[in-house]
């Protein structure tokens, strides 16, 4: 489906204006707690127009139940619509910057990428527990909160998620009137403008509208962002039984591909924390995203649930970079290289689960049987830049570090790298029980089986690979419950990686027999809420990685399965609130991750890169009276490695962040927030070795919210 940019920007605003006049002229004296008792009828969020705690009581992401989190045995970290706002988190980067034991990386200026218990990953990213891993920015305008769950999760996510996994919990309608619009700039000159209307339709009906507009600029000179979103949602309750969702989102990414800064003697170059390495005209990212979805629910008795989710995803991708490609030298200049790269990807996804909550042989039980269907097709394709006319080498310039910002008018894109169509099926069934036989005890044990296949075909060469896994996939837990306020848990979980990349877009003769890397996770842990309202929280874990690839050293083109990776750590987590005026959210990570036998990345002994030993942060929000509450943030974090080389260190740094609310007038909030109040110079991630991100100076964030 394709889209010119003024008629998406058009339709956009013509949306938000119309569904904006209709529901300021309709009634708004609707009941809450009538509005409240309907949704609860039909097991729905209930949506009460006031401020919530941070964090969530339960959730059915974790397990594919309804389970409260102390009663979840692993360790997550939920970041909820109320903090994102708080904060003006916009990206996925911002929001792990906040995760005990996650670091977001660059994702090379075009993607969303994390690495999460020393593990990497471009493709654990979910909606609403279905599978949204194509390479693109995502953004928050229509979440409801973002769930980051640590550890291997195949028993309910599938293959991949070795270190953990993000997913984000979409808004539906609440079958309730809200509206809000937010007009938000920043220091840099960046204007973001938001709208959120949820309208009901007669009884046990409603739409919600969710739309976004984004045009941004940085810090770093020539860099700057455009981008739009709507997403339309329909609710509809047939009966006090059943419900059904639907959902379509058009997302359009425009921006420029920004890699950084080289290293130099070890560490970030110093002193050009504005400049850019490249082409900046020449240097962009765009993505264009359609994703479709229905969700069905049907109570079929009292404890007996049926829900299939089915999502349909149309990706269309394409980013260009010119970027440092080298260490800068001590004469002065730095080595510059490109590429381009088109992915076009169609996902499909259908889920169900048969939930039965009953009690047998006395013991009270949440079963849960249900399988998934997947397939997914695409292409892609890179080209690497010659800078000549005549499309041969050189494939790289030396430019001044002064000056490093060139126009390079005679490149040439040469189709000789991957050009690949790529097709991958997946048919999964799982079965869960989460039994309690007292009221101090309860087990979570679950086993999945995933029947994965694909298929690459390259273009070019001509040449076909393909490779089928047959992964099974367990989780057991064990809870103790001595006080009610109490848990304590320990758990074992198993996850695979075929051996065809993340994105299962690399696969060649010596890979496609190779069997799946694993993950294995020992975790134990306690979840305690010390006052009604404040969940504190520690774990303790090891996640090997283990069949990663070393060069046969009796024949370098085959690989044999001897390598590994290990992690150990401590995650601390403190979420909620205090009391109905002091919202936080803090947490604290102590890690190491290394190699523990050779691979083909790095020798035994490597440190993983983007895993500081010790972590820290905090967001609190205190409302001083009704109308005035001020925030205070804070981050930490040790030093790290750029890249699996060891070569560079990410220095350890400190940033202090603040904001100021305060209530204009009845339904007009203003806020203004203070990032890097006290002007760190820092650099909290990188890609490589040379491209590393500098951290923004000072910069302020000012918004203003009308809720009608």
């Amino acid at each position: 489906m394709a889209f010119s940019g003024n008629r998406i920007r058009t339709a956009l605003l013509t949306s938000v204006l119309l569904v904006g006049a209709e529901a300021h002229a309709a009634e708004s004296a609707v009941a809450m707690d009538d509005a409240a008792a309907a949704a609860e009828a039909q097991g729905d969020i209930v949506v009460e127009g006031q401020r919530v705690q941070y964090g969530v009581r339960s959730t059915s992401s974790a397990t594919r139940t309804n389970t409260d989190v102390r009663n979840v045995p692993q360790a997550m970290t939920v970041v909820s619509e109320q903090q994102i706002e708080d904060q003006q988190l916009r990206s996925v980067a911002d929001l792990l910057m906040f995760v005990p034991g996650a670091t977001p990386g660059t994702g090379e200026s075009n993607r969303d990428q994390m690495t999460v218990r020393g593990n990497n990953s471009t493709a654990d990213f979910f909606v609403d527990g279905l599978r949204d891993d194509v390479q693109y920015f995502r953004d928050f305008y229509n979440v409801e909160r973002v769930e980051v769950l640590k550890g291997p999760n195949a028993m309910i996510f599938g293959r991949g998620g070795g270190g953990g996994i993000v997913n984000r919990v979409i808004k539906r309608s609440t079958l309730a009137p809200f509206r809000q619009i937010v007009a938000a700039a920043d220091g840099f000159g960046g204007l973001r403008l938001t709208a959120d209307i949820d309208h009901a339709v007669g009884a046990g009906a409603g739409v919600r509208l969710n739309a976004m507009y984004e045009n941004g600029d940085s810090f770093r000179r020539h860099v700057d962002l455009e981008r739009y979103a709507i997403n339309p949602t329909a609710g509809i309750a047939i009966g006090p039984d059943t419900r059904v969702d639907l959902s379509y989102e058009f997302l359009h990414d425009r921006r420029t591909t920004d890699r950084g800064v080289p290293s130099l003697g070890g560490r970030p170059l110093e002193g050009y924390d504005k400049t850019f390495f490249g082409d900046p005209d020449k240097s962009f990212a765009e993505a264009n995203v359609h994703i479709a979805s229905v969700a069905l629910e049907h109570r079929f008795a009292e404890g007996l649930t049926v829900r299939n989710r089915t999502l349909y995803g149309d990706y269309d991708k394409f980013y260009q970079n010119i970027f440092p490609a080298a260490a800068a030298t001590g004469s002065g200049t730095v080595r510059l290289s490109a590429y381009n790269d088109a992915t076009e990807r169609k996902n499909l996804f259908s889920q169900t689960d048969l939930i039965w909550e009953n009690r047998l042989a006395g013991i009270d039980q949440t079963l849960l049987i249900g399988f998934e269907l997947g397939r997914q097709t695409g292409h892609s394709q890179r080209r690497n830049g010659v800078f000549a006319a005549t499309g041969s080498s050189p494939t790289f310039i030396d430019v001044p570090i002064t000056t490093p910002t060139v126009d390079v008018p005679a490149i040439q894109w040469v189709a000789n790298g991957a050009n690949n169509d790529i097709a991958t099926s997946v048919a999964a069934f799982y079965i869960q029980d989460q039994i309690r036989p007292a009221e101090w005890l309860e087990i979570v044990a679950g086993l999945r089986f995933d029947r994965l296949s694909m298929d690459i075909d390259n273009v070019t060469t001509g040449q076909s690979f393909g490779r089928a896994d047959a992964l099974w996939s367990p989780r057991i837990g064990v809870i103790l419950k001595p006080l009610q306020n109490l848990s304590i848990y320990s758990s074992y979980s198993r996850s695979y990686l075929p051996q065809a990349g993340d994105q299962f877009n690399s696969l060649a003769a010596n890979t496609e027999t190779l069997k799946a890397e694993r993950f294995d996770n020992y975790e134990a842990g306690v979840k305690w809420e010390p006052i009604s309202g404040l969940l504190a929280t520690a774990a303790v874990y090891q996640l090997d990685r283990t069949n990663t690839r070393v060069t046969d050293p009796a024949d370098p083109t085959r690989f044999v399965l001897t390598g590994a990776q290990r992690s150990r750590g401590l995650e601390l987590g403190l979420e909620r609130s205090i009391n109905h005026k002091w919202l936080v959210s803090a947490g604290y990570a102590l890690q190491e991750a290394e190699i523990t036998e050779t691979t083909t990345a790095a020798p035994a002994g490597r440190k993983v890169p983007l895993v500081p030993r010790h972590s820290f942060s905090l967001w609190n929000r205190y409302d001083i009276s009704p109308r005035f509450g001020v925030g205070l943030g804070f981050l930490a974090r040790s030093k790290s490695y750029a890249s699996i080389s060891n070569a560079v260190v990410l220095p350890a740094y400190a940033r202090v962040d603040g904001a100021v609310y305060y209530e204009v007038a009845p339904g007009v909030e203003a806020q203004v927030n203070v990032e890097n109040l006290l002007g760190a110079d820092y650099f909290p991630t990188a890609h490589n070795d040379n491209n590393i991100a500098p951290g923004a100076p000072r910069f302020v964030k000012f918004s203003v919210g009308y809720k009608f």
